[in-house]
């Protein structure tokens, strides 16, 4: 690679190296790199992933001498055939049980903080109350819970009983919630009555009304009780809440065991959710398969090991806080953070960082984004010694955000843009400990992940834009769609475009270092003059002007061709003139092509995100073409389409 370096690691002594040389030394193989080690987890994924379960220490009540039996179709592969586990016993279980194992830090500075052992009796007390319930082995528990401690709790819990945990946020709409768990029929409601954000705090007892109501009421409903978590205070009134208990009324059991249900690789954990912009969110169910991928993932590409403090900064509603909670797994400290992260200022998760010793630090693309606008030197200010690893991801990290790094926040750091979705709840590329960092560049495929880019003609290729698939079964893909008995709606979400192979619906490209770009959502991709190109590739020029404080692309259908308009948020007081314009267009060519360009260039007020952060390409491109949006309850701020609506006249 012609670039240099912006981090090279110096220290090669980490859980990955460790694994691959007792997998030499057993198996008499020599791996003399990272390209060939990936190479043999996915040509030999049989003995990759069994060696993985063995390595992890995954505590298993039943074995298995299989590691999967392929069916007919991809998603017909059966993962560790006979095998039984229990979720939550392998998260509460391999931990120092005086070790802490959640410490939560909310906007007010209030901090909380569980051992393992501590942790443990919560989770029998819920536990034993959802028992008595009747909750048992595939029954829906859900949770409208911030990032806290309560929300890992709800989930050990359930999962402890072979039940399935999915969630939300509580900022969430009504009709956003309803959206989600009106299509899989829980049987109890785990809620807090507020939370905080911007230093207020926000009632949602009124929105738990109508949402309890309407789970109870609906058809088939087997709805039994909505438990309220006095988060931010006592609850004076229930209101309409359908059959309300507070959790601090449940009694603490004496009885410090638990007998954890056994579950397959083939029985739900989660139910997760798609964005839901184009219509209703896909109940996307996941197994244990899961946890496999998320503590490769986290002790192999993230060097997470027992006793590191790791955070990440999440909520309820985003599979981070999923992949985020497997630390425990690993015997390692988890972080919560709920609310705003730059209330009072910047400085709130880095004064935590600092204070506590957090050793790995994860966030969205968009977060460093704002801090590099806002032109904010965390380094300045913090000194972070046992800082070892930046996660990004939610979207692309530009190549201006990789610099910002390792100029405003730590030098020494390995900084890991890591990309692959909620559909996976994990990654198909991420970091190594021993790699180097360069510009743009997600550093590797992740291990047992069969991570390949094809051409128009359907070829692999290297070095070359396309589409990102995966042609091998990897034991975090989703178990089936919920209410899809037919597997239509799985199998038009991931095999419509390749004849079973995996299309992740990622615009990317493969170096030959075997690193990753992503450059965009497939579907958000440009097409001027029948040419692919990314949006990332105009992202990461526009972000690094100073005029503009966001932006958002699409391609539009003009002419029987597609033509590039960019839509801008300028900064205070600066003004989209002729001289503006030909600056960003001459800017975009020649840092990338005469194709990139942009035909328009307009203003608005903002930009349309989902809930969970990420640019809406698809919504601003439908609505520009006087396509309703049929889920804007996804949205951040729905309100902000008009201003595209309104544009749309100027683009004719």
């Amino acid at each position: 690679m012609s670039q240099k370096p912006l981090w090279t690691p110096i220290d090669h002594s980490n859980n990955l190296i460790k694994f691959q040389h007792r997998l030499e030394t057993k198996l008499g193989k020599s791996f003399p790199d990272y390209v060939s080690f990936h190479q043999f987890s996915t040509n030999e994924s049989q003995i990759f992933w069994k060696e993985w379960l063995q390595e992890s220490g995954l505590i298993l009540k039943t074995p298995t001498t299989q590691t999967f039996v392929k069916g007919k179709q991809f998603s017909e592969t059966q993962w560790f055939p006979g095998a039984t586990f229990n979720f939550a016993e392998n998260l509460l279980e391999r931990g120092n049980p005086k070790q802490e194992a959640i410490v939560f830090y909310g906007e007010d500075g209030g901090v909380q903080r569980l051992t393992y052992h501590e942790l443990k009796l919560e989770v029998i007390k819920l536990r034993k109350h959802l028992h008595a319930l009747g909750i048992q082995k595939g029954d829906r528990v859900v949770g409208i819970v911030p990032n806290a401690p309560i929300s890992t709790i709800g989930m050990l819990a359930t999962t402890s009983l072979g039940a399935i945990w999915s969630s939300a946020s509580p900022d969430f709409g009504v009709k956003g919630i309803l959206d989600r768990f009106e299509q899989i029929f829980p049987k109890v409601v785990i809620s807090v009555e507020s939370y905080s954000f911007k230093g207020k705090e926000i009632s949602i007892i009124e929105k738990l009304e109508e949402i309890t109501q309407t789970l109870s009421s609906a058809k088939n409903s087997e709805f039994k009780q909505t438990l309220l978590y006095e988060f931010m205070n006592p609850i004076k009134e229930f209101g309409k809440i359908h059959n309300p208990i507070r959790y601090q009324d449940l009694s603490q059991t004496l009885d410090e065991s638990i007998e954890y249900v056994p579950i397959s690789f083939s029985d739900p954990v989660y139910i997760m959710f798609s964005s839901g912009t184009t219509g209703l969110p896909k109940c996307i169910v996941q197994g244990g398969g899961v946890l496999l991928n998320h503590t490769k993932e986290l002790a192999l590409h993230c060097n997470v090991s027992q006793g590191d403090r790791f955070f990440y900064y999440t909520t309820c509603g985003w599979m981070m806080w999923n992949w985020s909670q497997s630390v425990l797994a690993l015997g390692a400290t988890l972080y919560q953070f709920d609310g705003n992260p730059f209330y009072p200022n910047w400085e709130t998760l880095w004064s935590m960082a600092e204070k506590e010793s957090i050793q790995i630090f994860g966030t969205s693309a968009k977060y460093l984004s704002v801090l590099e606008e806002e032109g904010i030197s965390v380094k300045s200010k913090y000194s972070l010694p046992d800082l070892k690893v930046i996660l990004s991801t939610g979207s692309p990290l530009p190549v201006s955000g990789f610099h910002y790094v390792y100029e405003k926040i730590k030098t020494d750091v390995q900084l890991s843009s890591i990309s692959g979705g909620t559909d996976l709840n994990g990654c198909f590329a991420l970091g190594n400990p021993n790699l180097p960092v360069y510009a743009g560049q997600i550093q590797c495929k992740g291990l047992g992940m069969d991570v390949q880019v094809f051409d128009s003609m359907g070829r692999s290729v290297i070095g070359e834009k396309g589409e990102l698939v995966c042609p091998t079964p990897f034991p975090s893909m989703p178990l089936f769609f919920w209410n899809d008995e037919s597997g239509a709606k799985y199998k038009a979400a991931y095999f419509e475009t390749y004849d079973n192979i995996w299309c992740h619906g990622d615009f990317a490209s493969i170096t030959p270092e075997n690193g990753v770009f992503i450059y965009g959502r497939s579907d958000a991709t440009l097409n001027p003059g029948g040419v692919r190109i990314g949006t990332a590739d105009i992202y990461s020029v526009v972000s690094k002007m100073v005029e503009i404080k966001d932006s958002v692309i699409i391609g539009q259908d003009y002419k029987d061709d597609v033509r590039v308009v960019l839509f801008v948020v300028l900064a205070d007081g600066v003004q989209l003139d002729d001289g503006l314009v030909k600056k960003i267009k001459e800017q975009i060519k020649n840092e990338t092509s005469p194709r990139h360009v942009p035909s328009i260039i307009l203003t608005v007020p903002e930009i349309p995100y989902t809930i969970n952060g990420k640019k809406v390409e698809i919504a601003v491109k439908q609505t520009v073409a006087g396509i309703e949006v049929k889920n804007k309850n996804a949205l951040a701020n729905p309100d902000s389409l008009e201003f595209f609506k309104s544009r749309s006249e100027l683009m004719e």
